[in-house]
This record gives C-alpha cells, sequence and structure tokens, in this order.
C-alpha cells in the first residue's frame, strides 16, 4: 500500500487509516488480531483509536486502546506504527460537558500512553472543541506535551472552520507547527439534515472541502465509507420498509443525490472490475488535497476488500463525474 507523508510532520502514513473502535470489544480477539496481521500484511501502518472507543459498551473502559497496546508489544513492532488516538470527548451520557481544561487533556493523554504501552504518540487529537474555550488555551496544551516528548503532532477532530482557522493563526503567530489533520465527518455521500445525533459532530461541507483544497490541510475523515451505503444493499424505494427505513445508512443517505451517485459508483465498478465499495473510497483518495480514509472492518475480507481501492485508477474527470459535478 502506498505512504503518503502527511504535511508539517515527518510521518510517512499508509494512505488507508484502520479504524479500532471495535477491535478487541465487538470484534473477537480472534478476528482483532487477524484483521490487524491482514492491515500490516498488505503494508498498512495508520491505527486510529480514542480513549473512549468502546465506552458505550458494558465492557472494561477503553477496550481499543488496551488492546492494540497488547497487540504492539507482542508483536514488538511500535516503531513501525503511526498511532492517532485522541483526547478531551464529553463524557458519553453528557455530551454537552466540556472535558478540555489543560488538566483534563493531560489526564487522557497520559492515561493513552498507559494504554497503548507507549512513551509517546504519533499524532493526538482533540476529539471535540468547546466554543466558550480560548483555542490559545488548547494549543498550549498540547504544545506543552509536544515539548515533554509525549506527543509528535496534533490534530483536530469535529472542529468547525472557523476555529480551526483561529487555532492556526494563533500556531502561526507563535511560531507553532499547530494542528497537522482534521478528522470529520466525510464520506462520497451527502447527509441528510438532522441524521446525525450527536450534535457535536461536525460534518465535512462544501466550504470546509474548499479550504482543504486551497490550505493542503490533510483529511483523515471517519465513516469515510458511508456506514455501507455503497455496500449494494440498499435501493431507492426500500424507505417504505421500516426495518430499512431504521438502518443508519439509510436514515443518513437515502435521499436522490445519493442513490444517483451510487449508480454512477455501480457503473465504475463494473467498468474496473472493483466494487462499488472501492469506488466509493478511491474517490477519497483522488482528491486534490491529501486524503486518509478512516475504514471500518468486521473482519479481515471487508478490509481486504477496502484496501484494494488503493489499486483503482480514477481520473479527476471521473471522480467529478461521480460525484455529480463534470459540469
Amino acid at each position: 500500500m502506498e505512504r503518503k507523508r502527511i504535511s508539517k510532520t515527518t510521518l510517512d502514513a499508509s494512505v488507508i487509516c484502520l479504524g479500532t473502535s471495535n477491535i478487541g470489544s465487538t470484534i473477537s480477539n480472534e478476528d482483532s488480531n487477524d484483521i490487524l496481521e491482514t492491515y500490516t500484511a498488505n503494508g498498512g501502518n495508520f491505527l486510529d483509536t480514542a480513549e473512549v472507543y468502546a465506552n458505550w459498551l458494558p465492557i472494561e473502559p477503553n477496550s481499543s486502546e488496551r488492546f492494540l497496546g497488547k497487540w504492539m508489544k507482542e508483536q514488538g513492532n511500535r516503531t513501525d506504527m503511526i498511532v492517532a488516538t485522541k483526547g478531551g470527548h464529553p463524557p458519553l451520557d453528557q455530551m454537552s460537558v466540556s472535558r478540555l481544561s489543560a488538566e483534563e487533556i493531560r489526564n487522557d493523554l497520559e492515561g493513552s500512553l498507559l494504554r497503548l504501552q507507549t512513551d509517546y504518540i504519533d499524532l493526538y487529537y482533540l476529539h471535540r472543541d468547546d466554543l466558550a474555550l480560548p483555542v490559545e488555551m488548547m494549543v498550549e496544551a498540547l504544545e506543552s506535551h509536544v515539548r515533554k516528548g509525549n506527543i509528535r503532532y496534533y490534530a483536530c477532530s469535529n472542529w468547525t472552520l472557523s476555529r480551526m482557522e483561529e487555532a492556526r493563526r494563533y500556531a502561526e503567530e507563535k511560531g507553532y507547527n499547530g494542528f497537522v489533520a482534521v478528522s470529520n465527518l466525510w464520506n462520497l455521500a451527502e447527509v441528510n439534515e438532522g441524521t446525525v445525533g450527536d450534535p457535536t459532530a461536525v460534518i465535512t461541507d462544501r466550504e470546509l472541502l474548499i479550504w482543504h483544497k486551497s490550505t493542503g490541510m490533510p483529511l483523515i475523515p471517519y465513516s469515510s465509507q458511508a456506514n455501507g451505503f455503497f455496500s449494494g444493499k440498499y435501493r431507492k424505494g426500500m424507505g417504505i420498509d421500516p426495518a430499512i427505513a431504521g438502518k443508519n445508512a439509510f436514515r443518513k443517505y437515502g435521499n436522490d443525490t445519493n442513490f444517483a451517485r451510487l449508480e454512477r459508483v455501480e457503473q465504475a465498478a463494473s467498468e474496473q472490475g472493483a466494487t462499488s465499495n472501492q469506488i466509493a473510497l478511491a474517490c477519497l483518495l483522488k482528491q486534490s488535497f491529501p486524503v486518509y480514509p478512516v475504514i471500518g472492518c468486521k473482519n479481515k475480507e471487508h478490509l481486504i476488500d477496502s484496501l484494494g481501492a488503493t489499486n483503482i485508477d480514477l481520473t479527476p474527470e471521473a471522480v467529478s463525474y461521480i460525484e455529480g459535478r463534470e459540469h
């Protein structure tokens, strides 16, 4: 798998990032090991986790980080991996409560270091923002951990354009590297308004896409596979079936624009001898700015299919056609 250097860093990351929110929890230990081994065997080195992952389950908290830490220790491959984790997420039962003070950032980071069994995090995200807090305070908190060697680079997840610009300007004034990447929700589909239940989530809209293209800021999008919308399971008219209408993919992405894109995706898949999932991911990889899609999978077969997106050759014109923006 191809690797590309993340701008303003020395991190040569595989272009497909492996999301691990279910690793070691709803995915069995055996399947989790299979997924990780298959990913690395195919050249993958970019792991995405978070302090909060799987904390919604009635199991030991922070299971994703714990599993990855144990796996890397057993494999002896920590220095081969680019580990991205996140802190500062609100309590899951009180999403309006901020956890972004300097002390809370430090506590989350120190906990992640222990669970991941490492001395440093390659890419540390603030998982959310708090509009009531000055960006200067959060940037300084992160910089203090860069100086200590606890994190190499930092980024943001679910931040708005205006706040990212505030942080960029402050970092520039101080001579800091600042945020080196963004992880917001983005995929080939248009999200139906009001269907993302988390009000703190930030969707990559047209304005943000223009900003990424103009600045070259890398986007490391979550939900990059649109909850399986482009898998072929969903068709226009299925919404009359309550069992289908209630599915996340159909509820979030079931609209005329996306069904038209799905048709063009399937057309391209047929022409390329690929799967629809591979074409949808390839459209993200072929953007004019750096994109490292975070993919999820339940088993190694799903993973292998997604990794196949890196072998798809799409021209900019083909991507524009699939998106429906050829004019």
